[in-house]
């Protein structure tokens, strides 16, 4: 088999979409899940440290933003008409409560999210995961 066969079938094999996306959520490393793929908050690192797999071509540009608008808004949304016609709480304490949540929750859910954009991008070769960098 020549080398050429073989760098064709490495770039060829598909590449499982669930488990790149449960990676990414997890802040791990959608090739390996070994170690994390973020430095920092949301800064993706150059490379996995175990696998050598580039993770410097992501774009996940807003896409992770929008996700977390749609899940905290229909999460929290309900939750605001539960609490304000079954409780009739202050106005103020209930905003101030609900907004609490409402940045504590997205602060949560912003890295993840970001990691499912890039486990995504990577099991489908978007934007440069899927050229050979070895």
């Amino acid at each position: 088999m020549s080398k050429m066969t073989v760098a064709y079938n490495s770039v060829d094999q598909e590449r499982a979409l669930k488990p790149a996306m449960w990676r990414g959520f997890r802040r791990l490393c959608p090739s390996c899940g070994c170690n994390h793929m973020f430095d920092g908050y949301l800064t993706v690192i150059d490379r996995c440290p175990t696998c050598r797999e580039k993770l410097s071509d992501h774009r996940a540009d807003d896409g992770p933003a929008y996700l977390v608008i749609l899940i905290v808004g229909h999460l929290m949304a309900p939750l605001i008409h539960i609490v304000w016609v079954h409780l009739r709480p202050d106005p103020l304490m209930m905003a101030t409560i609900l907004s609490i949540a409402c940045v504590a929750l997205s602060l949560y859910l912003l890295p993840r999210m970001k990691g499912m954009v890039v486990g995504i991008q990577w099991a489908k070769r978007m934007h440069g995961f899927g050229r050979s960098d070895a």
